[in-house]
């Protein structure tokens, strides 16, 4: 984010970026759409809960473990191996999120710690703390040089006073950078991508795009490939414009997937009920 620093409020000077505007319309468009829909006005819940279904189920194949559907949907143990601690971990932070979307603009270091603890609460003293220097990180999409320890609270901070000040930046902007600043800071010893993308999911839902978390882009994000989410990411850890600008078109994409899925949920819902 360094790039936009010398503004007043840097996460709405990417709104310009090239792109960005024509983003932020398609995203919007395609929400408008999906709560249109007739079936959300009578069984919005059920949406819901099949939107965070599918979003955790996204989330951890991004992160390796790439399940069915229908196999999360019918474990009930997640303990047996490290892709089934992966998948359960994702289910919990998506349950969780919906919890602290009160807390998040007063205090989004200390929703960012709970949702670390939540995810990894078998990793000992490390757990729900930003990692210190010398500290290894599990991040195994993410190759990006590791910022040092004194960077990551640094960054951290700054990330934290720009969503505590607010401001007029779009939602998907602020999502796509609070998503992409901690991947690229990595600030925990593990699950860091998890994490992302559910800070991710609290931006969209706390801003008011998606109050009810019905478009999961954690879906688009697994729909649209690990290797496109690592280009993308490294446009954003460039710091160019055009990087910024296309971690951001990116993220906009994966909205829209989320869109499109609990669209085909609404459908296939109303040909249930016809």
């Amino acid at each position: 984010m360094s790039t936009t620093g010398a503004t007043a409020d840097p996460l709405a000077a990417l709104g310009s970026l090239p792109g960005v505007a024509e983003s932020v319309e398609s995203v919007r468009k395609a929400v408008d759409r999906v709560y249109g829909h007739r079936i959300m006005r009578r069984r919005s819940n059920e949406i819901t809960s099949e939107a965070a279904l599918r979003g955790a189920r996204g989330s951890a194949a991004l992160s390796g473990a790439d399940w069915a559907l229908e196999e999360v949907r019918r474990r009930t143990d997640f303990s047996a191996d490290d892709e089934a601690r992966m998948v359960g971990a994702a289910l919990r932070l998506t349950a969780e999120a919906g919890q602290l979307l009160s807390i998040w603009r007063q205090s989004p270091l200390r929703v960012l710690a709970r949702l670390h603890l939540v995810a990894a609460a078998d990793k000992g003293d490390e757990v729900g703390r930003p990692r210190q220097n010398g500290e290894p990180v599990d991040e195994p999409l993410v190759e990006l040089p590791l910022p040092g320890a004194h960077e990551v609270a640094g960054r951290l901070e700054g990330l934290s006073q720009l969503i505590i000040a607010g401001g007029s930046a779009p939602a998907l902007v602020t999502a796509a950078v609070v998503h992409g600043e901690l991947l690229a800071l990595r600030p925990f010893g593990s699950h860091n991508g998890l994490v992302a993308r559910a800070a991710e999911r609290i931006v969209l839902v706390g801003s008011g795009l998606d109050p009810k978390s019905v478009c999961p882009a954690e879906v688009g994000h697994a729909e649209l490939g690990r290797a496109a989410y690592v280009a993308a990411l490294d446009g954003y850890a460039s710091g160019t414009p055009e990087g910024m600008a296309g971690w951001i078109a990116h993220c906009g994409k994966a909205v829209e997937l989320g869109v499109r899925e609990s669209t085909a949920v609404c459908e296939a819902l109303q040909r249930g009920a016809a």
